[in-house]
């Protein structure tokens, strides 16, 4: 009987707590609002290049920042004009690239984006770079760190948002609140859904093709990836995603939508 109560409790609390992703139109919990979410986002972010060696003034940094300023703005516009553009309120964006040899990428809620040059030889070029910002960007344009918050809470038995939680078990919440936006474990190692990563591919699709990068190239960067492994240990960034050729088959499936946003 308990159980029964506690699945009708959720199952309620799903309805009236939950929002729908552009694009996929799936729903997801949201307990967790972007206030809540984004200062300690903002935060983290800054620590991370307080720590890190930012590559400024090179051909990769320089690409970067302006991959990202063209994804960022394709973002925009597509959310203005399918009546989403309130998911990019207090959003941030910005764009840095980091010293290091992880081959890895990953964007903060709010917009906060970080590469590692590691990866860049994997990208090759701008349209590369468009692949993995794109997919990055979608994340947390698709809210999957506050989904990820909130079912946090919920499996821990903390309803109310935030500020409640803090109130019943503020050690607990404060950890899941951490390991949401990356701060439990390495930065940007977040382990989102294979649900969440195919989502992020379709956005990321559509995006990078507003942007004026054609996103046939998208199949072959993650061809490129897969290859990096060489049968070891998969990069990072490969880690917890699905399996490539699951991936590259739904890719080539969402290719026609995403080319009627491509204007060479």
């Amino acid at each position: 009987m308990l159980k029964r109560i506690s699945i009708l409790l959720f199952a309620g609390l799903f309805f009236y707590s939950c929002a729908t992703v552009p694009l996929s139109g799936r729903k997801q919990l949201s307990l967790v609002d972007n206030s809540e979410v984004l200062p300690m986002s903002f935060q983290q972010y800054n620590e991370v290049k307080s720590e890190s060696k930012i590559v400024t003034n090179t051909a990769d940094g320089e690409s970067v920042v302006r991959v990202g300023k063209r994804i960022a703005a394709a973002v925009e516009t597509y959310l203005n004009d399918n009546g989403h553009g309130d998911i990019l309120n207090g959003f941030e964006w910005e764009f840095n690239l980091i010293q290091d040899d992880q081959v890895n990428a990953w964007c903060m809620p709010g917009g906060k984006v970080a590469f590692y040059t590691g990866i860049m030889p994997v990208c090759q070029d701008d349209a590369g770079i468009a692949v993995v910002m794109g997919h990055e960007v979608a994340h947390a344009i698709a809210s999957h760190a506050r989904e990820r918050m909130s079912q946090g809470l919920v499996a821990n038995g903390l309803l109310g948002g935030v500020q409640a939680a803090m109130g019943q078990n503020p050690s607990l919440t404060e950890s899941i609140f951490m390991q949401a936006v990356g701060m439990g474990s390495q930065v940007g190692m977040l382990k989102f859904s294979r649900d969440q990563e195919l989502e992020a591919d379709q956005l990321g699709l559509i995006f990078m093709a507003m942007a004026g990068y054609d996103p046939r190239v998208a199949p072959e960067f993650w061809q490129r990836m897969e290859a990096k492994s060489g049968g070891e240990a998969p990069p990072e960034f490969l880690s917890t995603h699905p399996g490539p050729n699951r991936r590259i088959d739904e890719l080539n499936s969402q290719m026609p939508e995403a080319l009627k946003y491509y204007k060479m």
